[in-house]
């Protein structure tokens, strides 16, 4: 165990071992097979297999989220403010895990078929669920900063923390096309089984849920010597110099006075944004627009994810000679063309679609990757700045702009639809002919939206100000701060 003296800085700035980076890395593997099957199949839940239109399944979602941006705050603060003997952070994830598998699961549930019997039900469990998402998520994102203090040992560990939330979005999609293709055998050598398309939802939810919330314990045990030196650090540190604690309208006044943090939410906003509108709105294009089935949608979103995880690494060791920024306008560069491609594909061009599934996953790597990586460094100039670290109210807003995302993208595009006149699926009922304008809609969710959120966020990533050299002597000043107290 390490003495005092060293806990006061060196510790915590050295590099990470495998089996901790492989452990903080495992904590996100449940929140992306979650969120990943959230993203590809709720929506498309909600109007194909429960019935529901789709302008009500988008009100059940934006009301989900709109809780989020209420709880993400909160959560944030509380873990900051959070006294434990296993520190701030790992409390949260330890105590919510078993709540957070179980509300997941309940979303797969088609209770009635009255339809506002089952929005007020979904409404519920969103909310429900989202709360215990918050309350795994945000002190697990918030972490990072804790651990280590290398600049390039950060993106290391959210290289990691990548790693297992791409793959656990594959193994999510793999599960599903495992779980669907034994439903459809038994479907076909048996009569009167139209309750299948909604009990391969429910066995997949549960067998995500199962695996959600043993990979969150396997985080909290593998990380957990390292966080405790971490908080250590923290407290004495506090002890040297003790600050006032600030409220919390306080704490986002700060937040927002952090420039940096700020086109660091935009890039971030930005990208995901385009990420939960593709992702929403592929299994319409797959199946509706390209004539393809479901295993056809899986199989194209596996291209993009596992081109995505795959190009983690490149990218994250591309990063350490060119930089963030430069590797950041690469991906999008290779994102932009393969969503204008899939704007101008005719169905019957399947092997084009696969290719361009493929480039989209360069992009979608750097969308990962990248934002994340600059968090720590923008929590650091406001330690400099304030004396006092505030990681879970940088990250509570990281997480609530993601959800955020996820609810305009999942809002939007269920109203589009709904406008367009896309007819929704009723249970037991063959999927109908769509007319052209629902066609229309697809196509335009899939090109024009993303590509000009993707825009934007490059017009923010050039004005970003952090550099390697900038955050070298951010480190430094704060090194020398810490000396001065000893």
């Amino acid at each position: 165990m390490s003495n005092p003296d060293r806990l006061t800085g060196s510790s915590i700035s050295s590099k990470l071992d495998f089996p901790t980076k492989l452990a903080y890395g495992a904590g996100d593997l449940g929140a992306a097979m979650t969120a990943n099957l959230l993203s590809f199949f709720l929506l498309f839940f909600f109007t194909n297999v429960a019935g529901l239109d789709p302008g009500l399944a988008g009100l059940i979602l934006l009301i989900g989220k709109v809780w989020d941006a209420v709880n993400d705050p909160i959560v944030g603060v509380l873990s900051d403010r959070t006294k434990s003997r296993q520190g701030r952070r790992l409390p949260w994830m330890l105590y919510s895990a078993i709540p957070f598998g179980i509300f997941f699961w309940l979303q797969w549930l088609v209770p009635t078929t009255d339809k506002w019997g089952l929005f007020w039900y979904y409404v519920i469990i969103a909310i429900l669920f989202n709360t215990f998402y918050t309350a795994v998520n945000l002190p697990y994102t918030a972490l990072t900063a804790e651990l280590t203090q290398d600049y390039h040992e950060r993106t290391s560990l959210t290289s990691f923390r990548f790693t297992f939330s791409i793959g656990g979005s594959i193994l999510s999609l793999v599960l599903a096309n495992i779980i669907f293709a034994a439903f459809k055998s038994n479907a076909a050598q048996s009569s009167g089984s139209c309750s299948a398309d909604s009990l391969q939802y429910l066995v997949l939810g549960g067998v995500c849920a199962v695996i959600a919330v043993l990979s969150i314990y396997w985080c909290v045990w593998g990380i957990r010597d390292r966080a405790l030196m971490a908080e250590r650090q923290r407290l004495h540190a506090q002890a040297s110099e003790p600050v006032e604690e600030m409220s919390f309208a306080r704490q986002l006044s700060v937040v927002f006075s952090n420039r940096p943090f700020l086109y660091v939410i935009g890039i971030y906003f930005c990208s995901w944004l385009a990420v939960q509108i593709t992702a929403s709105i592929i299994p319409y294009y797959v199946v509706n627009y390209m004539g393809l089935t479901e295993t056809d949608f899986i199989q194209v979103t596996i291209a993009v994810q596992g081109t995505a995880l795959a190009m983690l690494y490149v990218w994250s060791a591309l990063s350490k000679k060119f930089g963030k920024k430069a590797i950041y306008f690469a991906g999008m560069g290779f994102w932009i063309i393969a969503q204008a491609g899939l704007f101008f594909l005719k169905p019957g061009q399947i092997g084009l679609m696969y290719v361009l599934a493929v480039l989209a996953g360069f992009g979608v790597s750097t969308a990962y990757l990248i934002p994340w990586s600059m968090v720590p460094d923008v929590t650091e100039l406001d330690e400099l700045q304030t004396g006092q670290r505030r990681e879970g109210i940088f990250y509570a807003f990281m997480v609530l702009l993601q959800k955020m995302g996820l609810a305009v993208g999942l809002f939007l595009l269920g109203v589009g639809l709904s406008w367009s006149g896309f007819q929704e699926r009723l249970p037991c009922q063959p999927a109908p002919t769509q007319p052209p304008s629902a066609l229309q809609a697809i196509l335009i969710a899939i090109g024009p939206l993303p590509t000009a959120t993707l825009i934007c966020s490059l017009v923010l990533a050039y004005f970003y100000p952090i550099t390697r050299e900038y955050h070298a002597e951010i480190l430094y000043r704060l090194n020398e701060r810490r000396n001065a107290r000893n």
